[in-house]
């Protein structure tokens, strides 16, 4: 099959995405409402120590290969995830040990809200196109940036 002309590859653009896991624990409490209002919202989440999930987190970034055929590196989305997530979170609880992660209740939404916080600042602007985290095998969290009406 003939390679796809160089003009007509540039015009496509590629989604790259790179998937990490962690371990972290955290607990679902609102400081603002009662004990029966957290037990009945959060249920066995509002333990009073918390509990754990083996995490599978998910980073898409867009463009268009450059000379090398790459759109980014893959070593350095690694890098990058590393050094701005999970090395801050992987073994740690997230309602006491993550700086980013202090005064918000870390449900799975709110925590990839802080994980887009830490990385979009990482690439140029509308590069980050897509973030999941899988908090069990039932039930993930999506940011996707043609969702949000471009970033």
């Amino acid at each position: 099959m003939p390679e796809p002309a160089a003009d007509a590859s540039r015009k496509i653009r590629v989604i790259l995405t790179r998937r990490e896991h962690f371990s972290a624990s955290h607990r679902l409490w609102n400081p603002e409402q009662d004990e029966r209002w957290n037990r009945e919202t959060y249920g066995p989440c509002s333990n009073l120590n918390g509990h754990g999930h083996n995490y599978i987190l998910e980073v898409s970034i867009q463009g268009y290969p450059d000379a090398s055929g790459m759109i980014v590196n893959l070593k350095d989305i690694k890098k990058v995830l590393f050094d701005k997530i999970i090395n801050h979170v992987d073994h740690k609880h997230l309602n006491h040990d993550v700086p980013f992660l202090q005064g918000i209740i870390p449900t799975t939404e709110n925590v990839l809200l802080a994980f887009w916080r830490e990385l979009a600042p990482e690439y140029p602007e509308g590069a980050l196109c897509r973030l999941v985290l899988r908090e069990t095998e039932k039930n993930m969290v999506e940011i996707c940036l043609a969702s949000m009406g471009g970033g």
